[in-house]
């Protein structure tokens, strides 16, 4: 009877073992790695989806717009001024050729200088006679037919009027690259504006391509305003309130006699 007691009871504990051993190693598992608890709906807010606005709905675009990429003022220039052929950006590098040419820097290093495009005044240079461009491939001997006629363009407000000098483009080109392509040899038959100019058109055909850029005001509007045209702009203004010819003025006294 002992025997079967003792018998029981060992049973009864191994049995015992055997339910407590997984239990013990489930809680030490969940204290070693700890279930990491999700956040319940109604703690976090939700994000409300965008309403599809215009704004929201056109596509985000990264690239300049159409004037910009035409403006040749607003690109960086791909090297530096009369920079050697190989690194200039027009010539191959790769060409064994390119690296034979003679440098920009040492062909114009007796020219007269500036401060825009490629760093030389050709217009001087072309006056005091250091360059002598071919009018015609051709023939070397032939002259060109230059015609001194200056024409004077009046631009709005206080800025300086536009002063085109014909001599300085025909002692280059014949009058066929212009009229009646670009320009009708007409008084005023041609719009100008600084809009088309930057986009390309107009007098951008050649500067800012193979003339000066456009980045030198002074150099075209050339011809100030005199004293008694700044006197006049000065009493249009609407910014001098106090003046007895200002638009701010006349608006004031019609005001006083409406009341």
């Amino acid at each position: 009877m002992r025997k079967c007691k003792t018998a029981s009871k060992l049973v009864g504990l191994l049995a015992g073992l055997c339910l407590f051993l997984p239990l013990a190693m489930i809680v030490q598992s969940r204290a070693e790695n700890p279930v990491k608890k999700e956040p319940s709906s109604a703690s976090t807010p939700t994000r409300k989806p965008a309403k599809n606005t215009k704004r929201n709905s056109r596509p985000v675009q990264n690239r300049p717009s159409a004037a910009n990429a035409f403006n040749r003022l607003m690109k960086k220039p791909v090297s530096r001024a009369n920079a050697k052929p190989a690194d200039d950006g027009i010539h191959d590098p790769a060409n064994r050729g390119t690296h034979s040419l003679q440098w920009p820097s040492e062909a114009f290093q007796d020219l007269p200088k500036t401060h825009d495009g490629n760093r030389i005044d050709w217009v001087k240079a072309l006056d005091r006679g250091l360059i002598q461009p071919w009018i015609d491939l051709e023939d070397p001997k032939a002259e060109a037919f230059v015609m001194d006629l200056v024409i004077v363009r009046e631009v709005k407000g206080s800025m300086p009027d536009v002063v085109y000098p014909h001599k300085q483009h025909t002692q280059w080109l014949e009058c066929s690259n212009c009229h009646d392509g670009i320009f009708l040899p007409q008084k005023g038959a041609n719009q100008i504006s600084m809009a088309g100019i930057l986009l390309g058109r107009q007098c951008g055909v050649c500067h800012g391509r193979v003339a000066f850029p456009v980045s030198d005001c002074r150099r075209c509007h050339s011809k100030p305003k005199s004293v008694e045209q700044l006197k006049a702009l000065a009493k249009k203004s609407i910014w001098r309130a106090g003046d007895k010819g200002g638009t701010a003025a006349k608006g004031k006294k019609k005001s006083s006699k409406a009341k």
